[in-house]
């Protein structure tokens, strides 16, 4: 027996971010970063582990030696850029991660330069700093003209929230994840 009546979708709420589609929003409980750094030694660890696999070649433009903790300890390949963003190498990266604002680049040419960089499938990982809630919106805006498509939005944070507890997560950086956008070149990279 068929049923006539449709019933549609409900409307997302509360963890998505509006997008063309709507972006998903995750919770990552790691600690918060050392000041001057970009990342804690678990935000690198769960990065390189969740979005790559082994043998990935990964660019880390990020301040601090977490990534490339991370990559040794995962047997993963890198270009460690930090100090010299000028060289990164031409073999296509699975993971590009990077701090925000990036120093002495137009932003629009920056993704361009992932773009140029990203493996089919690839990430570029964005971390910024919480609390600026415009700064999320420049860096999607600036990637979307490059053709890098925002996939997903990672909240880090302090304090976990318990189940059946109300509480507030004491969050201290937001990693928005790009990709190569379809729409840029009208098909599918790949």
């Amino acid at each position: 027996m068929t049923d006539r009546n449709v019933h549609r979708a409900p409307v997302p709420v509360g963890d998505v971010v509006p997008g063309d589609p709507p972006v998903p929003i995750t919770v990552w409980p790691v600690p918060a970063p050392q000041e001057g750094e970009t990342m804690s030694n678990a935000m690198g660890v769960r990065l390189v582990h969740n979005l790559t696999h082994p043998c990935d070649l990964i660019i880390d433009l990020a301040e601090g030696p977490q990534l490339a903790r991370a990559v040794i300890a995962a047997h993963r390949r890198s270009h460690l850029q930090a100090a010299r963003p000028v060289a990164w190498g031409r073999e296509a990266a699975t993971l590009i991660v990077t701090g925000w604002p990036v120093a002495d680049a137009c932003p629009v040419e920056f993704f361009l330069r992932c773009r140029a960089r990203l493996a089919p499938g690839g990430c570029v990982a964005v971390l910024l700093p919480h609390g600026n809630v415009t700064l999320p919106v420049d860096v999607v805006v600036a990637a979307k003209r490059a053709g890098l498509a925002y996939l997903q939005h990672i909240v880090a944070a302090d304090r976990p929230p318990r189940r059946g507890q109300q509480a507030q997560l004491a969050i201290h950086t937001d990693v928005l994840i790009l990709t190569r956008s379809a729409m840029a070149t009208g098909h599918a990279d790949g």
